[in-house]
């Protein structure tokens, strides 16, 4: 990452979508500040007071500041452009250019799973947490858990992680290092020590209002290919995180509930709808996921010719493209697919996940 990146998140009137929309355009944070006001305006569409803030660098005080703060409180900041920075989210069009980290960054390259639900669960949610993830970690490489540390269901999800081994990453709508809510604390502190991570799209600016959390839900469902309500009431913010998950293309999951229990109607809906895949068992999961059972399955490697020949023509152009050389970059994927950023990465994510390319140093990939 680079100063330029905290720049534009400093900048007024430059959102996310803004921010992703003149990366998919100059390339880079660092071509932004050097195109021309012109070029904003004419290129990017800007209005011409938002093009004049960013042609006279506003945001970069603030952003040295920014710098010196993460520094000092051990939190590492990773933009979109950056290899760090998670595929499936960088496949979103909302996505926050800059990710606030504390602890394992890497924990954001694995195999994501998000579980949310109520905060006021009931005993049978928290026996679910549990046996899920049991099962999970018992058949599933390189998983991380990812879910809000928030009251009920979230914290359940977490707790049950870390009671079973699993990696698991809590994003927050907190400034780091402090988390929301505080009685978490103790929580996050021994997420970071398992070699998980806390995550936040907020910087040591940002005012604190409760609208922040349902922008913090978009991160949740962005992050990972699959999102599972393990309980919810009619209304609440984990179906928005279902919501989200759908709109990004992902694979939604509810475990149902008896009729007659109020905490089960936003789950018994969403599988009614259709919106959302019946989960009973980690199995469930692995199936609906695609995933193959590492554990259970060690050795038994699938045939790359029949997954190849079943890609799509988007995906296909991809994977011929990394198969012609040893190695290829981000910029000369782009250049020679004529894909947009968010496409191409969706497209990378999803040969990463089937095991046919991974990635090297450098945004550079390779054939598997």
């Amino acid at each position: 990452m680079t100063i330029d990146d905290l720049a534009l998140i400093f900048t007024r009137g430059v959102g996310s979508r803004t921010i992703a929309h003149l990366i998919d355009i100059f390339g880079s944070a660092e071509a932004v500040y050097l195109a021309s006001k012109e070029e904003l305006i004419m290129r990017a569409e800007l209005r011409p007071e938002v093009a004049d803030r960013i042609a006279k660098r506003e945001g970069f005080v603030l952003a040295y500041r920014e710098v010196d703060y993460c520094r000092r409180h051990a939190i590492r900041a990773i933009a979109a452009t950056d290899d760090e920075y998670p595929e499936t989210l960088r496949a979103t069009s909302d996505r926050p250019h800059v990710l606030f980290v504390r602890g394992n960054v890497d924990a954001l390259s694995r195999r994501l799973l998000s579980m949310v639900g109520t905060r006021n669960m009931s005993p049978g949610a928290q026996d679910v947490c549990n046996r899920l993830i049991e099962q999970l970690g018992e058949r599933v490489d390189n998983l991380s858990i990812v879910s809000g540390l928030a009251y009920g269901v979230d914290a359940a999800c977490h707790r049950a992680a870390l009671a079973y081994g699993v990696n698991t990453i809590a994003v927050v709508a907190s400034t780091l290092p402090s988390v929301t809510p505080t009685v978490h604390t103790a929580l996050a502190d021994s997420i970071v020590e398992s070699g998980g991570a806390i995550v936040s799209e907020l910087h040591s600016q940002s005012p604190q209002n409760g609208a922040l959390f349902l922008a913090r839900n978009r991160i949740i469902a962005g992050l990972s290919m699959g999102t599972i309500v393990v309980e919810s009431p009619a209304s609440g913010g984990s179906l928005a995180t279902a919501d989200m998950a759908d709109s990004y293309g992902r694979t939604v999951m509810a475990v149902p509930g008896r009729i007659s229990d109020s905490a089960s109607f936003g789950t018994n809906n969403l599988i009614r709808s259709g919106k959302a895949r019946l989960v009973l068992t980690a199995e469930d999961i692995i199936e609906d996921m695609g995933w193959s059972c590492d554990k259970c399955e060690r050795g038994a490697a699938d045939a790359d010719c029949g997954i190849v020949d079943g890609l799509d023509p988007a995906t296909r152009i991809v994977y011929d493209a990394v198969a012609a050389t040893t190695a290829i970059s981000l910029s000369e994927l782009l250049d020679k697919t004529h894909m947009s950023m968010g496409e191409l990465a969706m497209v990378i994510m999803n040969l990463e996940l089937l095991g046919l390319v991974r990635k090297l140093p450098g945004q550079r990939y390779e054939l598997v």
